[in-house]
């Protein structure tokens, strides 16, 4: 009998329904924690990156799992031909470390982002949003390892539950991605159409991806939970039969070329008020980013604020205390206006995080106008601000473009990154 390997991190879940979809489908199943030792890893036959909340979505969804040392071992043991599924979270692990879809070098190419559900011009929402949904194959059988006892065209009727699952890349990637057939599953409506909104769409996916593989066939990131249900029994049993009879396939990398990035000066618009916030409490979110880069080898500190940036033509004198007593930019039980300088700039590094597509800056500002009637600001975006000390300036100089990197500030499909000079949010107006 097969053994695959349940992989967990701290946070993960999921690996009870897991184990059991494994075992009826004819697999044995074993959990698997982080800080075993990696070498026990080669003698399992296949390996699954369960859902939940790895490491608490520090940063973000799969990010610091995607860059712990077990990864390496997986990669490797991709390399050889065994199968790798990533459900839900273990989706996110495996496109934030660039297995999937599986560039040369295994470079970011792809973000699974914050959940758009729309209908024409009409966003209802983001968020967390769990259901029931239809995929359908796009691909024939022997196209994947999970895909075998599926006929292309073939409907799943499986649950979802997940805040960040929009499949975005670039469009000439998504396109050879399709011609490839590494888009595996696609949302679809029960006639089997294809309808790219709400609610066939549940989450805004490029292409309505479900499902995307690396271009071997052999890993595969999906967002739906086919572990939850009978309805997605067909996913493991083929994943069974690829490990029996040892089928693999051109493992060429995708022809895509993942340009380097150009951090630049980042500015506030003139004529706007910014707003930093930092937590009272300890920010945990700041120290597992911390720990995590330490661990890789950078000598840095790490600290977080929330910047929001608002626009108007002319703001009352009392606009802070107003958009305080709202509570919808920041709880002031546990967070506070923090403009205290971040320190010598020589040594000390702010790197300002945007989402391209600034969900949550809409969802606050059309509160404030409709909740709370405010007529201003006319325009609010929210960022995240990393504030990056290094023990010397030469530290700083050689070792922040590595640390940019790695990603996991970022991921550089779905946000922006640049640096900000302190002046722009210590002053208030």
């Amino acid at each position: 009998m097969k053994k695959v390997a349940i992989i967990q991190f701290p946070g993960s879940n999921c690996e009870a329904e897991s184990a059991a979809a494994i075992r009826r489908n004819g697999m044995h199943p074993k959990e698997f924690l982080w800080n075993r030792s990696s070498a026990e890893l080669s003698s399992y036959d296949g390996y699954f990156l369960v859902g939940g909340f790895s490491y608490e979505d520090r940063s973000r969804a799969g990010v610091l799992a995607s860059l712990d040392p077990i990864l390496e071992i997986i990669k490797r043991e991709a390399e050889t031909g065994k199968p790798v599924l990533g459900i839900c979270n273990g989706a996110q692990i495996l496109v934030e470390s660039g297995l999937v879809p599986g560039v040369s070098g295994n470079k970011v190419a792809m973000s699974l982002a914050p959940n758009r559900r729309q209908v024409g011009e009409h966003l209802l929402g983001s968020g967390f949003f769990n259901d029931w949904c239809f995929v359908k194959s796009a691909v024939d059988p022997d196209r994947t390892a999970f895909t075998r006892h599926i006929e292309k065209g073939d409907q799943l009727n499986i649950p979802f539950a997940h805040a960040e699952g929009r499949f975005l890349a670039h469009p000439s990637l998504l396109e050879e991605i399709m011609e490839r057939g590494q888009g595996v599953f696609q949302y679809s409506a029960e006639s089997g159409n294809i309808e790219n909104h709400f609610p066939t769409n549940p989450n805004g996916s490029a292409e309505n991806l479900a499902a995307v593989s690396n271009p071997a066939g052999n890993v595969m990131a999906m967002m739906p939970h086919p572990e939850r249900t009978p309805n997605g029994n067909a996913i493991f049993s083929s994943m069974r039969e690829y490990m029996e009879r040892g089928q693999t396939h051109d493992s060429r990398p995708l022809e895509f070329h993942v340009e380097n990035e150009q951090v630049e000066e980042r500015s506030v618009s003139a004529g706007s008020v910014t707003l930093p916030v930092s937590l009272i409490i300890t920010d945990t979110t700041a120290k597992s980013v911390e720990q995590s880069l330490r661990r890789i080898g950078f000598d840095v500190s790490v600290e977080r604020r929330i910047l929001w940036e608002l626009e108007h033509s002319d703001f009352p004198e009392n606009w802070e205390t107003e958009l305080k007593e709202t509570g919808e930019l920041f709880n002031s039980n546990k967070e506070f206006v923090d403009r205290s300088d971040p320190g010598d700039p020589s040594k000390v590094a702010v790197v300002c995080v945007s989402p391209t597509d600034d969900l949550r800056g809409k969802r606050v500002l059309e509160t404030l106008q409709r909740r709370f009637h405010l007529e201003y600001p006319s325009q609010l975006n929210s960022s995240v601000l990393w504030i990056l000390r290094f023990q010397s300036a030469e530290l700083r100089k050689t070792q922040l473009p590595k640390v940019l990197s790695t990603h996991i500030l970022h991921n550089p499909v779905s946000d922006t990154i640049g640096e900000l000079d302190p002046e722009a949010f210590l002053k208030k107006v």
